[in-house]
């Protein structure tokens, strides 16, 4: 069923509702978006930044149970200075490369607020929480060394380019009690009815030059090309910007859902490394070497897209977009919210809008599917994966 509801245009300055903690997201997402940094570096520095955030708006609020750090903070602080001030701490540690837009961001949300000592107060309280948030995580496993090992035989020839963050496995979550709290069963069989249905699905409609995926469907696929966090924050920025909503809340949403996402890229890692799944280039380069009577080799086809250089199975982007949709379901009022929407880098600004939650986790799944990188399956497990992961985040976050 086409899920597409509108394609328009949008302006992308601030949300006319924006708070601290939704600016902040933005600059953040525009600072990793900036840097040369892979996806789940981005994921991480979003998940340090918004729990430094969480953490000095809560110590003076108190509205919320402690949960990292015990930070004193009177009560009369401008939590407006704290969320700022933790927020360009963090980002100045991650991507420094960025300063000069951090700090333009850092000025102006102080030229909002009077100069007195409760702003001050704030600052130093967002600072503390800055430090012991990096503190905190800094033996998370991110920085661990880079140690792939091609699979080859003695003196023959493999591509060179190395996988992404092959570390990732070892990184310690935030929500799970191990990266492999939540690793699925292996991807089926390739000698399998599904592995071949799944394999001439994305023969078809995943080719670059495909005869049978629709306009809409290369649309789709081209927009979900992206693969920068920024993209999922965008649409829970809009998701929040409502009324009814505060500082406070929705420094507890973004807290939950980032780290929700990197533990989500922490799990679907892990997945890939652990089971080194073949990607459809290689699946169909291959196909009469797989014992399937079923998949029809061809020797010359290319993908949609350029593959990512790391395992096939489960697909990354799908868990992503699942754990978002599980988390922002939880705290978001579907009747009061505006449509889900994005806008893509890779699709020229335009926007995508869903009126479900579904439809939304179903387009990304799709598109991947018609960019030619993941199989059916490996799709429907990661959905299945984020949907256990942003369950943690709700059941430590939201449900108090």
């Amino acid at each position: 069923m086409k899920t597409l509801l509108t394609l328009v245009l949008v302006c992308l300055a601030p949300l006319a509702g924006a708070d601290a903690i939704t600016a902040w997201n933005k600059t953040g997402c525009d600072a990793v978006f900036a840097t040369p940094m892979p996806p789940p570096v981005a994921s991480r520095a979003l998940a340090l930044m918004h729990t430094a955030a969480y953490e000095a708006a809560n110590a003076i609020t108190r509205r919320y149970p402690v949960r990292l750090l015990t930070l004193e903070a009177p009560r009369d602080a401008s939590v407006e200075a704290a969320v700022a001030a933790a927020s360009r701490a963090v980002l100045l540690e991650l991507v420094p490369g960025q300063k000069d837009a951090i700090e333009a961001s850092y000025a102006r949300s102080l030229a909002t607020l009077p100069a007195n000592a409760q702003r001050d107060a704030g600052v130093a309280v967002g600072e503390s929480a800055a430090k012991g948030v990096l503190t905190l995580r800094a033996d998370d496993g991110a920085s661990a060394p880079e140690n792939y090992r091609p699979e080859t035989a003695p003196g023959t020839y493999v591509p060179t380019t190395l996988p992404a963050v092959t570390q990732w496995p070892q990184r310690k979550p935030w929500l799970m009690t191990s990266a492999a709290q939540f690793r699925p069963g292996p991807p089926p069989a390739i000698t399998s009815e599904r592995y071949a249905r799944d394999y001439n699905e994305i023969k078809a409609l995943g080719a670059k030059q495909s005869t049978t995926r629709s306009v809409e469907q290369t649309a789709i696929a081209r927009f979900w090309t992206a693969n920068s966090p920024a993209i999922y924050h965008e649409l829970v920025r809009g998701a929040v910007d409502t009324p009814d909503r505060d500082l406070m809340r929705n420094a507890r949403l973004f807290v939950a859902l980032s780290q929700a996402m990197d533990d989500a890229i922490i799990a679907v890692f892990d997945a890939k490394y652990r089971y080194a799944y073949w990607r459809p280039i290689t699946a169909i380069r291959n196909g009469d070497r797989d014992g399937n009577d079923a998949t029809e080799r061809d020797p010359g086809w290319v993908p949609f897209i350029d593959t990512p250089m790391h395992p096939e199975y489960p697909c990354a982007h799908c868990i992503a977009a699942s754990t978002v949709a599980t988390v922002l379901a939880a705290d978001v009022d579907p009747a009061a919210a505006p449509l889900l929407t994005t806008t893509s880098p890779t699709a020229d600004g335009v926007a995508r809008r869903w009126a479900t939650f579904d439809a939304f986790v179903t387009e990304v799944s799709n598109a991947r599917i018609y960019d030619g990188v993941h199989y059916r399956n490996s799709t429907e497990v990661g959905a299945e994966m984020g949907r256990k992961v942003g369950a943690l985040a709700i059941a430590k976050y939201l449900r108090n």
